[in-house]
């Protein structure tokens, strides 16, 4: 299944059924990490209480999950991640931790290809990437 027919299946899906399917970019996440993790506890049924909020419970728990903090336990700085004969570094999966670091992967024309798909493949969809 290609990638994009995965992804536009789960925002269809978070669309028709948002008490079931809890579609969230990284993007944003990045952007407002608080307001995402109330987002999520609400999500699952585990809203923080006020006391919890104002307690500074979730700034806490962002914390605990922020790139830098999960970068930096020993399982993710070093082991083996075996899959169909290849291993790959744990610390393969974190890289900066940056939303929009692709621009300094990405020439410009793969750029406009890569946004000329995405155009394509979500178009009508109401999706935007």
């Amino acid at each position: 299944m290609e990638v994009w027919n995965h992804v536009l299946g789960y925002w269809k899906e978070s669309k028709r059924r948002p008490k079931k399917v809890l579609f969230l970019k990284y993007e944003n996440i990045m952007q407002e990490p608080v307001k995402h993790a109330k987002q999520l506890a609400h999500f699952i049924g585990c809203p923080y209480s006020e006391a919890e909020e104002s307690q500074g419970v979730v700034e806490q728990i962002v914390e605990l999950c922020s790139f830098q903090k999960l970068k930096n336990l020993d399982g993710n700085k070093s082991g083996i991640f075996a899959v169909s004969g290849h291993h790959i570094s744990h610390s393969y999966f974190f890289r900066k931790g940056e939303a929009g670091d692709w621009k300094n992967h990405l020439t410009q024309e793969m750029a406009e290809k890569l946004d000329t798909i995405i155009e394509e493949k979500f178009k009508g969809s109401g999706l935007k990437i």
